[in-house]
């Protein structure tokens, strides 16, 4: 996720709260927009298809970044690097249509679960992209993470298989491509401001979200074209309330607090959608909770470790 230049409320930033207790507080208001944002999706899922849906998701978020980009306009969209802003805001809204279908089309904490597979995507990612050395323990843990999707995609009874359907495949697949921008995101932070890279994002996203939409156009009524831009407002807000909470405090205590999302989900899809969701799914959400948190563990290990050789981290 990117930085949004935004002034968010001094509530969580009080004097007299500790680093790690304002980071726990912006994580759970990142965890609690994003679980409001997928039920908007989901309650607008039967009349606004995925495509659409993004395209005003989109287009709200633009909106609330206009004023900051109207300040400086050259400035903001200044880059060495177009081709690589361009192919993450390709996957970013490929991603984010086929993570809006998967939401409408799964029960919310099934959809929330796979789309925890992000982290796994990122290791072979950062092998091949970012020419990272994965070591066994890495390694491990990934393998163990995709164990863990098995687990929730298994339909036991009649001999058992794997219920691989449409929507399962577009969340894997748009954790996948969001792999790829969060890969592209830490090559492009080297020499670009996070800035830069979300109002690239922003606006590209709504460029490239319009042909999708196009197949399924029509135009909202006002009570849902207010639900439709209140879900891209609460969608930026959420990225800020994240990269407040990364920023606020040390990332490894910051990342099993995103995980609350999972939880947030299950109540919501239980009391608005009564969706309950299968032991298999929460056993193998566990495990990929278990693996994602493990490799950002040992991933903070690493970094420690480096500064405290002196050497130089990126």
């Amino acid at each position: 996720m990117a930085d949004p230049p935004l002034i968010l409320p001094a509530a969580a930033g009080r004097p007299g709260l500790s680093p790690n207790l304002r980071g726990a507080l912006w994580m759970i208001a990142s965890a609690v927009t994003f679980t409001a944002m997928t039920t908007l999706i989901k309650f607008l899922g039967a009349d606004y298809p995925a495509p659409l849906q993004a395209f005003y998701r989109n287009a709200a978020g633009l909106a609330v970044l206009a004023p900051w980009i109207l300040r400086h306009p050259v400035r903001a969209f200044a880059t060495t690097r177009p081709g690589i802003l361009i192919f993450r805001a390709a996957a970013g809204t490929l991603g984010l249509i086929l993570q809006f279908y998967a939401f409408q089309k799964m029960p919310l904490a099934e959809a929330n679960a796979l789309s925890f597979t992000r982290a796994l995507w990122l290791v072979p990612l950062a092998a091949f992209m970012l020419r990272e050395t994965i070591g066994v323990h890495r390694l491990g843990a990934a393998l163990f993470g995709f164990a863990g999707v098995l687990l929730m995609l298994y339909t036991p009874g009649h001999g058992g298989g794997f219920g691989i359907g449409v929507p399962q495949l577009c969340m894997l697949a748009s954790s996948l491509l969001f792999a790829f921008t969060v890969t592209g995101m830490k090559a492009l932070t080297r020499d670009h401001p996070p800035s830069t890279v979300l109002y690239w994002s922003a606006a590209l996203g709504l460029v490239f979200a319009l042909p999708f939409a196009l197949f399924s156009w029509r135009w909202p009524t006002p009570r849902d074209l207010l639900l439709l831009s209140l879900m891209g407002v609460i969608a930026t807000i959420n990225q800020a309330c994240y990269i407040k909470g990364m920023q606020a405090a040390d990332a490894a205590a910051m990342a099993p607090l995103d995980y609350t999302r999972l939880i947030f989900a299950a109540a919501v899809g239980y009391f608005l959608f009564h969706e309950v969701p299968g032991g298999l799914t929460l056993l193998g959400a566990g495990v990929v909770i278990a693996s994602t948190l493990y490799i950002t563990w040992r991933e903070h290990r690493l970094v420690v470790r480096a500064r405290a050789s002196g050497l130089d981290v990126v």
